[in-house]
């Protein structure tokens, strides 16, 4: 079992930034691929970034060039750097992994085995 647990949310002026950070449990946090989603209000999940234990790195569309994820597996830890942030960016944002060693789609929500309950991001203009 693994068990994710997002913060660093917050409310944050058009253009300001923000890191998002996930803690994780579990012995097999570095073979797992992990990822960023989030939700809006009346819209479905959407992938933002993810990324594997090589590491191959993956960016939701148009997004790439304002995120940055990245991890830290001697402390079991997932970031998401947020820059120049717009209002369409206020979502919940949810920390997800994947199963030891497993390849997927990273775009399919289903795909993931493990979800943490979101932080908040709120972007005002």
């Amino acid at each position: 079992q693994v068990q994710l647990v997002e913060s660093g949310g917050g409310l944050v002026q058009a253009g300001g930034s923000l890191r998002l950070s996930c803690a994780a449990s579990g012995r097999t946090f570095s073979r797992r691929a992990v990822a960023w989603f989030r939700q809006a209000p009346g819209k479905e999940r959407e992938f933002v970034a993810g990324m594997n234990w090589i590491p191959v790195i993956y960016y939701g569309d148009s997004l790439k060039g304002r995120l940055t994820i990245s991890r830290d597996n001697a402390k079991n830890m997932v970031y998401l750097q947020m820059d120049s942030l717009p209002p369409a960016d206020t979502a919940l944002y949810y920390c997800a992994a994947g199963r030891p060693d497993q390849t997927m789609d990273y775009r399919d929500v289903s795909n993931w085995a493990y979800w943490g309950q979101g932080t908040q991001v709120t972007v005002s203009s």
